[in-house]
C-alpha cells in the first residue's frame, strides 16, 4: 500500500482527546480559532477530516457566559468538526495540573519520587472523564468509530462502554506504559485498568509497553490473554503495537522551499561555526535537559579543538508553567546554561544558543536541515517524534547524524542512530564527538535506512493502520459474539428437549458447573447446584454424566446424592448408576510416574504457590496460586522438558486452565463419553465444557448434539457459547421448569 494513500471510511470517526487539534484566543474582544501544530493533530486533523469525523475535546480557553460557549460551540462544528468540552478552573487545577500531570505523567515516565496521590485531584480526573463521557454521548451515533487518546482520558473507554456496551472503542496511550513494579504503586491502579480495557483496541507505540500493560492486567486483574488478546468475560480486547510516524512529505517539501533556503542562509550567517549540535525540546523533566546539557560540558572539555567550532543550539519550548517543579526546573537549566557559557565562551563564540520559546514551522525545519547534530536524549518518552522530523529533514544533504536515547519510544525504530544511555554523561559526551566525526558515507547510509521506514510509515499510515486493526477486532468480537446461546436458540433447545424421550448430558465440573477457584479444593459444589443436578438426574428420560479431571473421592464425595454418572480424572475412571468405579481403559499402569514426578519437584520448588496432584493414573502440576506470570513462564519450560521425554512412552501431556496432566494417550473424556454415547439412540445431547480438555467431548458428537463453550473462543469444536457457570445454570433451570 502506498505509505501516503489515504482510505476512506465507511463510519464517522470520532476522536476524543484533551485538547482540540485547534487554539482559541481573544483578539480585540474578538474570538479567534487557529488550527494547532504537531504530530497527533496534525495526522488525525486530515484524518477525521477527510472521512467526515468530529473531534471532541477542550479548546484551550472556556468562555464565561452560555451565550459565548453557544457561538463558539457552533463555530468550532460548522468550521471544524470538532465539539467542545468545557473545563472550569478547577477542573483544570484537580484533573490537567493535578492528577494528569502530578501522579500519571511522572508515575508513567518512571519519576515516581516525582507523584503526588491525592484523592481530591483522582476524584477531579474521574469527574472530568465523566464530563467527556456526557459530552461525547450527546454526539454519538449507531455505527460511530470512537477513537479516545493518552493519558488525560484513561477512564473514559469503560464509562462509554458501560453506556453504549455494543460501542466500537479504540484508545490509544501516547506515553510510556511503566513496568509492573511501577505501576503497582498506584492507589487506583485497578480503576485505570479497567478503565482502558473498555476499548476493543488498546495501542500502544512500542512492543515494551504493550507487554507492560498485559503484565499488569494479568498480575493486577488476573485476566489471560493470548497472542495480545485479553479473554474477558464477555468480549476480547486486543492489545497491539502501532509505533506513530510524521507526515514526512510535509517536512519534505518544505524543506525544500525558498522560504527555508533563505532561513538557512541567514542562520549560517548568524551562526557562524563549523558545526551545529539541536536539540528542541517541551520543558519537562523527562527530556533529560540537564543530562544533555552536562554531556557537551564534558565534551567540551575534553575536546577543546572544538572550541569556536560547534554551536549547540538549545529550543525549549515552555510548559506546564504554573507548576512548581517546572519553574525550578527552568532555574536550574538558566543557571547551568549561563555557567557553560560562562566557562567556554570567547569573542565571536557562545557554545550555547538557548531559546525558551517556540518557534515557526519554517525556521524549526530550517534548523533540522543546517544541524549536523540532533540531539534527543530524554530519559524517557512514549515515541518522540523530534527524531523522526530531524532525519527526514536530512534526506536532502544527509549529513546529520541522531543522538538518540536508548530510553525513547522512536530508538525501536531508529536503531541506525548513535543510541546513548541519557545517564551516562560521559558516554553521551562520547557520542557527540563520534557524531561529529563520523565519515560521510556512514552518515548517508543511516539516513537513507532510516528514513526510508519513515517515510513507509507516516502518521497517515499510522492512523489506518489503528483504525483497520480496531475494524477488524469488532468483527472477531460480532463472530465470537454470533456463537453466544441467544433467546432464540434457547427456545429451540427447549423444544428440543421437551420433544426428546432419551437425553443425555455430558457436563464438565470446574468452571462449567462451579467457577474456578485459586484452590481446587474450594470448588465445592453449593446446595442449589445439588439440587439442579438432582432434579435433572431424577428424570428418567434423562442420563446425566459429569466428566471432570477431579479425582474419584471428591466426585463421589460431593456428588454421589445426586445420583449422576461420573467420570474422574479425564477419562480414567467410569462410575455409572450401579454404583461402583471401574476402569474405562484396562491395562493402565502407573511405573512411569516414578521418571516425571521429580521433574515436577523440581518445578514446584522453583515456583512458588503451585503444587503437585496425583491421581491414580495422572500426574497433575497446578500454578494458578502461583504468580501469574511466573507460573505462565514455568508451565512453558515444563512444556518443553517434558514432551521431548514422552514421545514414545504411551503418555501424553494435557494442558489446562492453570494445570498440567500428564497421563496415558488411551485416556481422554471424548472417549469416556463414547461409554454413554454408543448405549443407545439418544434425541437430545447436551455438552458443556470450558477447557481443552473438553475439546475431546465436543469432537465425538453426533451433528444433532448441542455442544457449548463456556467462555468466548472462536477456536472451540463447540457450536454455541454461554458467559460463566452462572448462565449454565441458569439454562439448566429453564429445562427443569420446561
Amino acid at each position: 500500500m502506498d505509505a501516503t494513500a489515504k482510505k476512506k471510511l465507511d463510519k464517522r470517526l470520532i476522536i476524543v482527546s484533551n485538547r482540540l487539534p485547534i487554539s482559541v484566543g481573544n483578539t480585540r474582544h474578538e474570538l479567534t480559532i487557529t488550527p494547532s501544530v504537531g504530530g497527533l493533530a496534525t495526522g488525525l486533523s486530515s484524518f477525521h477530516q477527510d472521512n467526515n469525523g468530529l473531534w471532541v475535546g477542550w479548546p484551550g480557553a472556556t468562555p464565561s457566559n452560555k451565550e459565548e460557549k453557544h457561538v463558539l460551540q457552533d463555530r468550532l462544528w460548522n468550521e471544524f468538526n470538532c465539539y467542545p468540552v468545557y473545563l472550569s478552573a478547577t477542573d483544570l487545577k484537580k484533573y490537567y495540573y493535578g492528577f494528569s500531570n502530578q501522579t500519571i505523567w511522572p508515575l508513567f515516565h518512571y519519576f515516581s519520587s516525582n507523584c503526588t496521590y491525592d484523592a481530591s485531584t483522582w476524584e477531579g480526573y474521574k469527574r472530568v472523564n465523566q464530563l467527556f463521557c456526557r459530552r461525547l454521548l450527546e454526539v454519538v451515533k449507531d455505527d460511530d468509530l470512537i477513537w479516545i487518546h493518552d493519558y488525560q482520558l484513561l477512564l473514559l473507554p469503560q464509562m462509554v462502554r458501560e453506556k453504549i456496551p455494543d460501542a466500537t472503542i479504540g484508545f490509544f496511550l501516547h506515553i510510556p506504559f511503566p513496568s509492573m513494579e511501577i505501576f503497582r504503586a498506584l492507589p487506583w491502579r485497578e480503576e485505570i485498568l479497567r478503565g482502558m480495557l473498555g476499548a476493543d483496541l488498546i495501542g500502544f507505540h512500542t512492543y515494551d509497553y504493550s507487554r507492560h500493560f498485559l503484565s499488569c492486567v494479568l498480575r493486577l486483574l488476573g485476566e489471560e490473554h493470548e497472542y495480545g488478546q485479553i479473554l474477558m468475560k464477555n468480549r476480547t480486547v486486543k492489545v497491539d503495537t502501532f509505533p506513530m510516524g510524521i507526515d514526512a512529505e510535509k517536512f519534505l517539501k518544505t524543506a525544500q522551499s525558498n522560504k527555508v533556503a533563505k532561513k538557512i542562509k541567514s542562520l549560517k550567517n548568524h551562526l557562524n561555526t563549523d558545526k551545529i549540535m539541536l536539540s528542541v525540546d517541551r520543558l519537562d523533566f523527562t527530556k533529560g535537559l540537564t543530562e544533555r546539557l552536562r554531556a557537551y560540558e564534558v565534551f567540551l572539555e575534553k575536546n577543546p579543538r572544538w572550541h569556536g567550532k560547534i554551536s549547540f543550539v538549545m529550543i525549549c519550548v515552555p510548559s506546564r508553567t504554573q507548576v512548581d517543579e517546572y519553574q525550578l526546573l527552568k532555574k536550574d537549566l538558566d543557571e547551568l546554561i549561563g555557567k557553560i557559557n560562562g566557562r567556554f565562551s570567547a569573542p565571536g563564540w557562545t557554545p550555547i544558543i538557548y531559546m525558551y520559546r517556540s518557534i515557526p514551522f519554517e525556521q524549526l525545519v530550517a534548523l533540522y536541515t543546517l544541524s549536523d547534530v540532533g540531539a534527543v536524549t530524554p530519559l524517557r518518552d512514549g515515541m518522540n517524534l523530534v527524531s523522526k522530523e530531524y532525519l527526514i529533514c536530512q534526506d536532502i544533504n544527509k549529513k546529520g547524524v541522531l543522538i538518540l536515547s536508548e530510553t525513547a519510544g522512536s530508538a525501536a525504530e531508529l536503531g541506525e542512530a548513535i543510541l546513548v544511555n541519557p545517564n551516562d554523561i560521559d558516554k553521551m559526551a562520547q557520542g557527540i564527538k563520534q557524531a561529529l566525526t563520523m565519515p560521510d558515507r556512514v552518515k548517508k547510509a543511516a539516513i537513507e535506512v532510516m528514513n526510508k521506514r519513515i517515510k513507509k510509515y507516516n502518521v497517515f499510515r499510522w492512523a489506518e493502520d489503528f483504525v483497520e486493526q480496531l475494524l477488524y477486532t469488532k468483527s472477531q468480537q460480532i463472530e465470537e459474539k454470533s456463537r453466544l446461546l441467544s433467546a432464540t436458540l434457547r427456545q429451540e433447545l427447549l423444544k428440543n428437549y421437551r420433544e426428546a424421550e432419551n437425553r443425555l448430558f455430558l457436563l464438565d465440573y470446574d468452571g462449567t458447573l462451579v467457577a474456578l477457584k485459586k484452590k481446587p479444593e474450594l470448588a465445592r459444589p453449593d446446595s442449589t447446584l445439588v439440587k439442579i443436578l438432582t432434579a435433572l438426574a431424577s428424570d428418567p428420560k434423562n442420563e446425566v454424566v459429569v466428566i471432570s479431571g477431579r479425582d474419584r473421592n471428591s466426585l463421589t464425595k460431593w456428588l454421589k446424592k445426586t445420583k449422576v454418572n461420573f467420570v474422574a480424572e479425564h477419562g480414567s475412571w467410569l462410575w455409572k448408576k450401579e454404583g461402583h468405579w471401574e476402569l474405562s481403559t484396562m491395562g493402565l499402569t502407573t511405573e512411569w510416574k516414578e521418571k516425571i514426578r521429580p521433574i515436577l519437584e523440581v518445578f514446584t520448588q522453583r515456583t512458588p504457590g503451585s503444587m503437585i496432584e496425583e491421581k491414580n493414573f495422572s500426574l497433575v502440576w497446578h500454578y494458578r496460586r502461583s504468580e501469574p506470570e511466573l507460573g505462565s513462564l514455568r508451565a512453558k519450560e515444563l512444556v518443553d522438558d517434558l514432551r521431548d521425554l514422552l514421545i514414545g512412552t504411551g503418555l501424553q501431556l494435557l494442558q489446562g486452565n492453570k494445570v498440567l496432566e500428564v497421563k496415558p494417550q488411551d485416556i481422554n473424556k471424548g472417549k469416556a463419553a463414547l461409554h454413554w454415547l454408543e448405549e443407545k439412540g439418544y434425541q437430545f445431547i447436551l455438552a458443556i465444557g470450558d477447557d481443552w480438555t473438553d475439546e475431546d467431548t465436543f469432537s465425538v458428537l453426533p451433528e444433532f448434539a448441542w455442544s457449548i463453550k463456556v467462555g468466548l473462543n472462536h477456536y472451540s469444536k463447540a457450536l454455541y457459547c454461554v458467559e460463566s457457570p452462572d448462565q449454565v445454570r441458569a439454562l439448566f433451570t429453564l429445562l427443569l421448569q420446561s
